[in-house]
């Protein structure tokens, strides 16, 4: 690929940017403080989430290193494992791990302009998404400058946020902060285990570079490095936000709701800040959704590529943007949306992309010392293995305690089983 169609780090750090702070840090602190309220508590699971989310980047820097090209998890377990999990992988990417993703974030944004006392439906999101593919289907440099504006208003939203959260003294509805001990009975619950798979649904795009390796400049320096330092900025920033949300509204006013921001704005400036801060909540969803988008179909094609199903989902306009991946997902996100509850999305998703995540980080240990291009000491396993330690803890409670979530997780991949058959079987590649 010419350099003229790469991206540079900073534009491959936008897009982990954007495909992390999304629908999850805006929604999930509602569905913890159900059963998890200390602050300790909660600022714990935060810290775990980025220290896993920074673990699986560096796995995925030197997954994405070595394995040069786009594909991401369909490369890495295609050419380490067996054919039958890069293609079940990229079958949840095309529904679960990038689809889904992109109805969430619509939906959170009909949510959070509701704020507007006019109901934002189901057809606003839908609408939404539609509008944003159109916008990644014209050129590589038209998505990249799409992309980065809208990136730059979040960017800019999350550091303002912060800085008036913080400064600001905390409001007459009082606070959700606990600093006392019971943190210490509470990390021991299943319930904080459970609230660990929204945590990490909300890390979830710490791996998004490596899908577009192929298209990022100097891809073993550049790669690493958007990697980390988005990682890094997004750990802080959530921090940073779920302190400013328990300073800022009582357990009582932010238990169980998913616009947990907009209640904590509106004590903090009043009723017309709040509805300001929902509006750029609402914008700034529009990068998460086109990074997912973008990331998603450049995945889509590589698995089309090689899949007879799914072949037509392969083919490239005249600047080279996989149109019909990119629509592709969209209308699945589309469906999506008219398939179940917020939450209920939510868990079977963020209990996948984890099973999925483990099974592509574990692919790390095949790799031998010489062929590590960044980290050279076998400390570096320690990464894998403490990922894979806490996705098993994870998957474990959210499976106990979700099993209905779980199951139809499960039974969607059970479905990409079934076509994987009838790929094999009904399109055989003719004898050489």
């Amino acid at each position: 690929m010419s350099t003229t169609h790469q991206i540079g780090w900073k534009t491959a750090a936008a897009i982990v940017v954007s495909n992390m702070i999304g629908t999850g840090i805006f929604t999930t602190l509602g569905f913890q403080l159900s059963d998890i309220t200390n602050t300790y508590s909660i600022f714990l699971l935060w810290i775990i989430g980025g220290i896993l989310a920074l673990f699986g980047a560096f796995c995925y820097a030197e997954l994405g290193s070595y394995f040069k090209g786009n594909g991401g998890d369909y490369i890495y377990l295609k050419e380490t494992y067996h054919p039958i999990f890069g293609y079940l992988v990229s079958w949840i990417s095309l529904i679960i791990g990038f689809s889904a993703p992109v109805a969430l974030a619509a939906l959170a944004m009909s949510k959070y302009l509701s704020a507007f006392n006019y109901t934002f439906g189901n057809g606003f999101a839908t609408a939404v998404i539609f509008i944003v593919a159109a916008a990644l289907s014209f050129s590589l440099k038209t998505s990249s400058r799409f992309h980065n504006f809208f990136t730059f208003i979040k960017i800019a939203f999350i550091i303002v946020l912060i800085i008036l959260g913080v400064g600001l003294s905390g409001s007459d509805a009082g606070n959700s902060l606990e600093f006392s001990s019971s943190w210490q009975d509470e990390i021991m619950l299943p319930a904080f285990a459970t609230s660990l798979v929204f945590v990490t649904y909300s890390y979830t795009g710490w791996n998004s570079a490596s899908y577009i390796a192929g298209e990022i400049k100097d891809v073993q320096k550049n790669l690493p490095k958007a990697l980390i330092v988005g990682t890094v900025f997004v750990t802080v920033s959530y921090l940073l936000v779920n302190f400013i949300m328990l300073k800022h509204a009582p357990v009582n006013q932010l238990a169980g709701k998913e616009d947990v921001m907009g209640e904590a704005a509106r004590n903090m400036l009043g009723v017309g800040f709040g509805k300001i801060v929902n509006i750029f909540i609402a914008l700034q969803l529009i990068a998460t959704i086109s990074g997912y988008l973008w990331v998603g179909s450049r995945l889509t094609q590589a698995f089309a590529k090689e899949n007879h199903l799914w072949r037509p989902l392969a083919v490239n306009n005249k600047k080279g943007i996989p149109v019909r991946a990119i629509f592709a997902h969209a209308m699945i996100a589309s469906v999506i949306i008219l398939t179940g509850s917020f939450k209920e999305i939510f868990v079977y998703t963020a209990f996948i992309l984890q099973l999925f995540a483990s099974l592509s980080i574990s692919t790390v240990f095949f790799l031998k010392k010489s062929q590590r291009k960044i980290f050279k000491s076998n400390i570096f396993y320690i990464f894998p293995a403490v990922f894979l330690l806490f996705s098993i803890y994870i998957l474990y409670f959210t499976l106990i305690h979700n099993p209905k979530e779980s199951i139809i997780g499960l039974g969607i991949v059970v479905f990409g089983l079934i076509l994987y058959v009838i790929d094999r079987k009904f399109f055989k590649k003719p004898a050489e």
